[in-house]
Order: C-alpha cells, then sequence, then structure tokens
C-alpha cells in the first residue's frame, strides 16, 4: 500500500532469491569514485614531497569518512531499500554530501583545513538520519533500533561540527576520537535489540562492487606510466617495466579477493562487524596502490625526490596490507596450513622486497602472482 507514491518502509526478505545491487546503488557507488580518486592523487602530491607520516595520516582520516559513508548506506540498503522516490530523493542528498567532501579533500590532506570536508561529511550522515527516522515510523519491530541509529549518528556529527572551532593541531587528537564513536554507533544501535535484517549476498556483493572501484584506480595508474613511458623515451624501459608490474598487482589484487565467496562471513552481528570494519584496510590499502605507483612514476622519471626505499614502501605496504586483510577476513577459513602459511609468509616476502628498493615492484608482482597460485591450487584440493 502506498501512499502519495510513498511505500513503507518495512525490511527486505533476508533470504529474497537472486538480490543484486540496484541502479541506484551503481550510481551511488560512482559518485564514490571522484572522492576515492581525489584522496588517492592528494596522497600521491604529499608523498612525492616527502612528507610520508603526514601523508598517510591525512589519507587515513579522509578514506574513513568516503569508506564509513559508504558502508551505512549500504547496509543501510540492504535492509530498508523501498526505491520510491523520497528514498531516491535522500540518496541523492547524500550523493551530493560526497560531491563536497570530495571537493574538500585537498584542503583537508594539503593544508589541514577540514571545513568543506567535514561539512560534506555531515550532508550524508544526517542524510541517512532521515532514512532511520523513516525506518522507525513504519517499522515497529525495528523502532528502537533505528532511532538509536538516528541519535547516535546525530550526536557524532554535532562533535565533527564542534571540532571545527578547535584549533588546526587539535585535529589529530580530536579526530580519532571522533571516528572511535562513529564506529560504536551500530554496535550500540544493534546490541540488545532486534538487529536489522541483512542480505549476506546482496552485502557481499555491495563490498565487491567497491573493491572493483579502489582497484581500478590502479589500472588508471599503470595507465599513466604507460602514456608517460610514450611521451619519455629516455626512461621508457624502466616505466614500461614500471607498468606491466603494476598491472600485474592489480589483476593479482583482484583475483586474489574474488577467489572466494564472501557472504558466509557476515551470518551474526560480530561476524558482521568484523567483515565491515575489517574491510577499511582492504578499501584504504587498494586506493593507496594508485599513489604509489605514481610515486614510483616520477622516481623513474626523476620528479620524486625521494629516497628509493621511501619510493618502494608506497607499493609494498598497501599491498601487503590488503593481502593480509583479505586473508585475514575471507581467505583462512578455506585454506589448510600449508596454504595458509604460504599466503602469511607471501604478504610478508612483499614487505620485505622494501629493502631491495631496485627490484621491489617486480618483486611484488611476482609474490602477488604467487600467492594467486597458492590460492587455486588450494582451491582444486578441495
Amino acid at each position: 500500500m502506498t501512499t502519495l507514491g510513498l511505500r513503507r518502509m518495512t525490511p527486505r526478505d533476508p533470504d529474497q532469491h537472486h538480490r543484486a545491487a540496484s541502479p541506484l546503488e551503481l550510481l551511488f557507488d560512482l559518485v564514490f569514485v571522484v572522492a576515492v580518486g581525489f584522496a588517492a592523487s592528494n596522497l600521491h602530491e604529499i608523498e612525492a614531497e616527502g612528507h610520508i607520516t603526514s601523508a598517510v595520516l591525512s589519507y587515513a582520516l579522509v578514506f574513513f569518512a568516503i569508506w564509513w559513508a559508504w558502508i551505512n548506506f549500504s547496509w543501510f540498503a540492504t535492509s530498508f531499500d523501498t526505491d520510491d522516490w523520497a528514498y531516491r530523493l535522500t540518496t541523492f542528498v547524500q550523493m551530493a554530501g560526497v560531491l563536497v567532501l570530495a571537493a574538500g579533500v585537498r584542503d583537508a590532506m594539503v593544508d589541514g583545513v577540514w571545513t568543506t570536508a567535514v561539512a560534506g561529511y555531515v550532508v550524508m550522515r544526517l542524510a541517512l538520519v532521515a532514512q532511520w527516522l523513516r525506518a522507525a515510523g513504519s517499522a515497529p519491530a525495528y523502532r528502537r533500533t533505528a532511532l538509536r541509529y538516528a541519535g547516535g549518528i546525530v550526536v557524532v556529527q554535532a562533535l565533527w561540527v564542534g571540532m571545527l572551532l578547535l584549533p588546526h593541531a587539535a585535529v589529530p587528537f580530536v579526530a580519532p576520537v571522533l571516528v572511535l564513536l562513529e564506529v560504536l554507533v551500530p554496535p550500540f544501535a544493534e546490541s540488545g535489540t532486534r538487529t536489522t535484517p541483512w542480505h549476506t549476498r546482496h552485502i557481499a556483493e555491495r563490498y565487491s562492487l567497491f573493491t572493483l572501484i579502489v582497484l581500478g584506480e590502479g589500472l588508471v595508474a599503470s595507465a599513466s606510466a604507460v602514456i608517460d613511458a610514450l611521451r619519455d623515451a629516455e626512461h621508457v624501459g624502466s616505466l614500461l617495466v614500471l607498468a606491466g608490474c603494476g598491472l600485474v598487482v592489480v589483476a593479482g589484487l583482484w583475483w586474489i579477493y574474488f577467489s572466494r565467496e564472501q557472504h558466509a562471513h557476515i551470518r551474526s552481528l560480530g561476524t558482521a562487524l568484523v567483515f565491515g570494519y575489517g574491510h577499511y584496510l582492504v578499501f584504504a590499502a587498494a586506493g593507496a596502490l594508485p599513489a604509489g605507483i605514481e610515486v614510483a612514476v616520477g622516481a623513474a622519471t626523476g620528479d620524486a625526490d625521494l629516497s628509493h626505499t621511501t619510493v618502494a614502501a608506497t607499493v609494498t605496504v598497501p599491498v601487503a596490507l590488503f593481502v593480509l586483510a583479505i586473508w585475514a577476513l575471507a581467505l583462512r577459513p578455506s585454506l589448510g596450513r600449508a596454504g595458509n602459511a604460504s599466503v602469511v609468509l607471501l604478504a610478508l616476502a612483499v614487505l620485505a622486497a622494501t629493502a631491495v628498493p631496485a627490484a621491489a615492484l617486480v618483486l611484488t608482482a611476482l609474490c602477488v602472482a604467487a600467492t594467486v597460485v597458492v590460492l587455486e591450487v588450494a582451491d582444486r584440493g578441495r
């Protein structure tokens, strides 16, 4: 039954057959491509200037804002997506917030001015509050949970706005506390009440699609290396090797991520939180890889004044973190003792390749390819 074209925001069937990402969700993801791309490009710029620590810390916070807004929309949508005009308009408001956040990425990461980024983030979060309030009014069985979500989000957003009134020097100390409060809202809302009914295959697909987005940025970086090679005959050999290794690494990470179905890892509230929160490392590492490839391109052409070890680390650390994170979240249960040991040792070998900067990218590509072989062999042995 509808009123003014609105449907009751009742929970979706968690066992619905053939549930897949909607066109609206796919459009929502595409908007995030902009924000992820801006974060990666600014990470590259700051790393290339030699400010590695500040680059990583500012990137980690900006990427949290991007990831947290995306993850909260995705989990809400898997439970309460009505796809009526009000739901669509509210989602478009969240998209507008993403674009505002993207516009403020450079100010936040380079200059430490968070006003625009926080404004965009708050717009996204408060738009979701409207969705939770609507769910509270339409689904009495989940009213307490929905109101807990709405109240928790509003309180934390007020604190983010309050952070803007503090000196810039206070942000590195205050922001981690607010991040902690943000991630505590879902367990607070879901505990002691009726948990929201998520569709495991649908949510696993949503995570897979976001992984494709961030890995796609790595392909763009590898393509840029090829373009630079064609324009720069002096460094054509090294740039083509870099581009080839970058392609192997990105393809290998894709293969590793999609080597196992992941929906079985989000059956309970506890496993859903581990799976959802653990993917921050997966997404952030994949998003940082393009910056590392670009730094390596700059070093190869003499445009980056960094030590060879630092240049290598901008690639090896994200790759190793990605592999270890997805191994812990999804691969480990499907592998035997030898397979688990092999994957971990290969990830550590990627980190160790940092000490051999001249061959770090080649060694990284070989280790990633070897990890794919380990997973394929283990898959055939099951």
